[in-house]
Order: structure tokens, then C-alpha cells, then sequence
């Protein structure tokens, strides 16, 4: 029985050390992000005016059409068309 207690005492003080680090790992990293986030705040992104430029030329796209149709036996209709 004494051994049980011994094991149970260990298994709690165990418990109790990887739960307080863990808790001060967390507030360091808290800490840690605190500061960065004062010493170097993230940029502003600038908004960039896009110019609407056709993913593919004309023949390309009536192709698309014509394959995307016949695959799908009119039932299929192309939206949109973007270059990967």
C-alpha cells in the first residue's frame, strides 16, 4: 500500500510540473507576440487597382465552350475561365 501512495504522489506532482510549464510556455508565447506585434506592426496592404484582362484569348475560350457543351450534352454552361 505504501508503494501505491509513493506512485500516486509521483504521478500527481508529474501532473501538476507539465501542467504549470505548459502554462508558462503559453503566457511567453503570448508575451512574446505581444511585443512583436508593438516593435513591428504588420503593414498596411495597399489595394492595387486590377485592370480586367481576359484569362484566354477569344478562340480559346469559344473552344472551352464548345467542349464543356458537348461533354455535358448542353446540360454543362462555363462561368468563368482563370489561368491557373
Amino acid at each position: 500500500m505504501e508503494n501505491l501512495n509513493e506512485a500516486l504522489g509521483l504521478l500527481a506532482v508529474g501532473m501538476l510540473t507539465v501542467f504549470a510549464i505548459l502554462l508558462i510556455v503559453i503566457n511567453l508565447g503570448k508575451a512574446l507576440i505581444a511585443i512583436v506585434n508593438r516593435v513591428a506592426p504588420e503593414e498596411e496592404k495597399k489595394q492595387a487597382v486590377k485592370v480586367a484582362t481576359p484569362a484566354v484569348d477569344a478562340t480559346t475560350q469559344s473552344v472551352i465552350k464548345a467542349a464543356v457543351e458537348q461533354l455535358t450534352a448542353g446540360k454543362g454552361q462555363v462561368t468563368k475561365i482563370t489561368k491557373l
